[in-house]
């Protein structure tokens, strides 16, 4: 696990720096399993598999208080076992430290689930 499970979401700023190709290969190796989707921007993405429903919708609520002490809220889709999230920032239309932040703690979730 790396230390941006411990790190805490900054407020992001409409005129805050979207990361760079290299900042965003650097952490990507931090977390673990994630795809780096580039259309229609820069967003991190990955599937979480489930026994059933009720496990599925579970974890989404658990993502959900999550991302509210964050303020930070990720797009996600629930299915029957299946759980797909998607972190990006909206307000500057791509990728921030933020979202690396909540994706490794979404790994962490899981992982506890």
């Amino acid at each position: 696990m790396t230390k941006l499970v411990s790190e805490s979401c900054e407020a992001c700023r409409i005129d805050a720096p979207k990361l760079s190709d290299a900042e965003i290969n650097d952490l990507l190796n931090d977390i673990d399993g994630w795809d780096l989707i580039t259309e229609p921007v820069k967003q991190l993405k990955k599937e979480f598999n489930f026994p059933d429903y009720q496990s599925s919708l579970a974890f989404v609520n658990t993502i959900a208080a999550m991302a509210d002490q964050e303020d930070h809220h990720p797009l996600m889709t629930l299915e029957w076992g299946k759980v797909t999230i998607l972190w990006w920032s909206h307000k500057i239309e791509g990728l921030h430290k933020n979202d690396f932040i909540c994706a490794s703690k979404t790994e962490s979730l899981f992982k506890a689930s």
